[in-house]
């Protein structure tokens, strides 16, 4: 499954927010990865995610495989956009 979306949080996926991400990332059992512009990392390793510097604005691509990736996307897509 996949979905594409503006990251909305501030200031972006670096520091906190990323570890965050990270951690509910790990929650899920589904493989999940994040896509942006040809490179794509592992959304459960949180120096993947800090090496793309991802800063509020950028367009991604969550990408999941598994038996949960439905809530995954979900879960994942609300915390990006901010909500």
């Amino acid at each position: 499954m996949k979905k594409s979306l503006m990251i909305q949080v501030e200031p972006g996926l670096q520091a906190r927010p990323a570890a965050q991400f990270v951690q509910k990332a790990n929650a899920f059992v589904s493989e999940i990865f994040i896509e942006v512009e040809n490179r794509r990392i592992n959304a459960k390793s949180i120096m993947g995610l800090m090496s793309l510097a991802l800063v509020k604005g950028t367009e991604v691509t969550l990408i999941a495989n598994g038996p949960d990736e439905v809530q995954a996307i979900e879960e994942l897509a609300r915390f990006v956009s901010g909500e």
